[in-house]
């Protein structure tokens, strides 16, 4: 892959890390989250490819 592909792939994944980290947190500071797991899912597409990932999994509340 060129390295072109490689940087703007890397940027994308950066910014969807750093903006849902974000949301999780204001998400979380807002509700009573002690003691709780909440199932989480992130769902990717990407127009004009035939691409949907789904990764899955869970976060612990805030003690």
């Amino acid at each position: 892959m060129s390295e072109d592909f490689n940087m703007s792939m890397r940027k994308f994944l950066k910014q969807v890390g750093v903006t849902s980290q974000q949301a999780i947190e204001d998400a979380m500071r807002d509700a009573e989250t002690s003691g709780k797991t909440f199932d989480a899912k992130m769902v990717l597409t990407i127009d004009g490819l035939d691409l949907e990932h789904v990764v899955t999994g869970s976060i612990k509340g805030q003690d």
